[in-house]
């Protein structure tokens, strides 16, 4: 479902504001923060940080490629 937003003044800045459906759907409110992303077809618009999901990416293959180490310290 396609909707309209309008960009506005907001003080020295330009902004749209995001309808109560869409903040519920992303899960934020005020005060938190939204991601823009810039995909081959237009942006994405998301309340997590892909460059924390990368690093968690990372540490996941670190920790699958250590198993055994990881193992042998829990004992």
């Amino acid at each position: 479902m396609a909707e309209t937003l309008k960009v506005r003044k907001i003080g020295n800045s330009l902004g749209v504001i995001l309808p109560k459906q869409t903040l519920d759907a992303l899960n934020v409110g005020e005060d938190d923060e939204l991601f823009i992303i810039q995909m081959p077809d237009g942006i994405r618009l998301t309340p997590y940080d892909p460059a924390f999901a990368e690093t968690v990416e990372d540490a996941r293959a670190f920790m699958d490629s250590h198993r055994n180490a990881f193992k042998k310290l829990a004992e």
